[in-house]
């Protein structure tokens, strides 16, 4: 069979991504009601880039599926510079029933699944986040009362507008027909490629998609607020000049004050309180952060379980 890969958050129908949610919820209730990787078989779990939750998720989340988790640091191993993408999947697909790589460009995974003959994840790349995403719309069907409430919910996410946490919003958020806001400065759009593709998915599931550089727009009525770092992985030297700009943007009790009464608060972490979020926010009653924080795990489980059944 031809291998089901997850390297963004449209490669998953609006059917799908909701299975993939339906066999998370089942997770969070009895942690391994499934072992699809009984054996044990292992699964290659590759990082490039910095990690906690991811590495902490998929190696307890591989091992309660049964599995073993194979963790390999692409640095040491030099994916793409001391051996080739190609010749390094090669080596892997033989000897793992998954890949799952966090690493930098989009291109480097796309070259992976391109030649692999397993399942390859995109664990988090420049331009997607999609495992996250997967957490977090796991979060607010928790609270919301189940997969079916997420469809015409309103997601507000303020800040970095072009990075990976926003280009997966608007995709994910898109197929779950979500009501997706982007508030973001000037000069810091999601790429437009990925907003007309959410346009066109929204179109399909009754969703919508809104950019606006008004953070106030954004949040307002908004059901899930949602924020990130002003400054990813890779742009560290950009920090003093982004601090400017995002300022207004940043998710604080008179922003939130504009959302639902019973708003919920999500961000990916790690936070940096006083800057893209106040303390007074992340710490109180509307933040779920921990419970998404936590759904990581469940929804990379579902994810793992959903791709090994279909390749």
């Amino acid at each position: 069979m031809t291998p089901r890969h997850f390297l963004r958050d449209d490669d998953l129908t609006p059917a799908e991504q909701r299975r993939v949610l339906e066999i998370a919820l089942a997770f969070r209730d009895d942690r391994t009601f499934r072992q699809p990787l009984s054996g044990p078989q292992a699964v290659a779990v590759l990082f490039d880039k910095p990690t906690l939750r991811t590495q902490v998720s998929f190696a307890t989340g591989i091992a309660e599926l049964g599995g073993f988790p194979l963790v390999v640091d692409g640095r040491l191993a030099g994916i793409g510079v001391r051996e080739s993408i190609a010749d390094t999947t090669r080596v892997l697909d033989r000897q793992v029933s998954a890949i799952v790589w966090r690493t930098y460009g989009q291109d480097r995974i796309e070259e992976m699944a391109a030649v692999s003959r397993v399942p390859v994840v995109n664990a988090l790349t420049d331009d997607f986040h999609p495992c996250q995403i997967l957490a977090d719309l796991l979060t607010v069907a928790q609270h919301r009362g189940g997969t079916a409430a997420l469809a015409g919910q309103t997601l507000a996410y303020v800040g970095d507008g072009a990075n990976n946490m926003a280009h997966s919003y608007l995709l994910g958020g898109a197929t779950a027909g979500m009501h997706v806001r982007i508030g973001t400065p000037e000069g810091y759009a999601p790429a437009p490629a990925f907003v007309a593709d959410a346009q066109r998915i929204a179109a399909e599931t009754g969703g919508s998609v809104l950019v606006t550089a008004d953070p106030v727009e954004a949040v307002a009525g908004a059901d899930v607020v949602a924020t990130d770092t002003w400054v990813s992985m890779g742009d560290e030297d950009e920090a003093a000049q982004r601090a400017l700009p995002f300022v207004p943007y940043q998710l604080n009790a008179e922003l939130l004050a504009h959302a639902a009464d019973d708003a919920i608060v999500l961000h990916c972490l790690p936070a940096y309180r006083g800057k893209e979020i106040t303390a007074d926010v992340i710490d109180g009653p509307q933040s779920v952060v921990w419970d998404e924080a936590e759904n990581r795990l469940h929804a990379q489980k579902a994810l793992l379980t959903f791709l090994l059944e279909r390749s």
